[in-house]
């Protein structure tokens, strides 16, 4: 696993989220820290997307306060926020790639709304993007509809990648994948992180990443994140919701000398 620093590129405090009388987030706090993979995890309706949108600001929050790179969100001008929003990517679920656009073009589409590149070179930039996450040259001129559904995740992470971010958001990356996808996606997340220094925010519900890639767990249960620390750490607790996830009859067997 990354040797963590203590610098909190995301810090979320007192955070209330909710939907007419329902509170989805009640007072969560958060830090995701430099270089780390965090994964998210929680009950199906958790709040656990919630709280990435809201992060990135796709939906409103009743309260609190979230700081990325140091800088209160609120207090930023709209030129600050999108200097801010050009520095993290997202990969949504299922990928959420534009039927319309071939891959290529799909991985153009940061570009072409924060920076003014020559076609040609939005076209290179692609295509080395499309490479970097193991998709072959043919792919750049398919539509979604003609790629496997673990060809539209790699797609929706090269547009993720397009603009160079220091953060990249996941929202259930292996989520529709079979073991052996999954697992390889899983290995080209770790393998970009390490290479490109990349902090990332994972919502997951897939016991195989949380063990395999994330440095640490955000446990989010009862509105709240419950918990926070390495895989060792939700092993040996004994809050109920964490202790029947992963130590549950489904959780994987780990033996000591992997949570040592």
């Amino acid at each position: 696993m990354a040797v963590l620093g203590n610098e909190a590129v995301i810090g979320v405090r007192d955070l209330v989220v909710g939907f007419g009388e329902t509170v989805v987030l009640d007072r969560v706090s958060l830090d995701v820290l430099r270089g780390e993979i965090l994964g998210c995890v929680g009950a199906s309706g958790g709040g656990k997307s919630v709280l990435m949108r809201t992060i990135i600001g796709l939906l409103p929050r009743r309260a609190g306060r979230i700081a990325v790179f140091g800088a209160d969100l609120d207090g930023l001008s709209e030129q600050g926020l999108r200097a801010i929003e050009r520095r993290w990517g997202v990969l949504f679920q299922q990928g959420a790639l534009f039927s319309s656009l071939t891959a290529r073009q799909n991985v153009q589409f940061p570009m072409r709304e924060h920076l003014r590149l020559s076609r040609r070179l939005m076209d290179e930039i692609a295509v080395a993007k499309l490479e970097m996450v193991g998709l072959s040259p043919d792919v750049r001129d398919k539509y979604p509809s003609e790629l496997s559904g673990g060809m539209v995740k790699r797609v929706a992470l090269a547009r993720a990648l397009a603009l160079d971010p220091d953060i990249v958001f996941l929202d259930e990356p292996t989520s529709g994948l079979d073991p052996i996808g999954a697992g390889e996606f899983d290995l080209l997340i770790k393998t970009l992180q390490q290479t490109l220094g990349l902090t990332v925010f994972m919502v997951t519900h897939d016991l195989d990443s949380l063990h395999s890639v994330c440095d640490r767990i955000a446990v989010l249960a009862d509105r709240k994140v419950i918990t926070v620390g390495p895989i060792a750490a939700m092993l040996a607790s004994d809050h109920p919701w964490v202790k029947a996830y992963f130590r549950g009859k489904r959780s994987r067997a780990i033996d000591a000398a992997e949570i040592a």
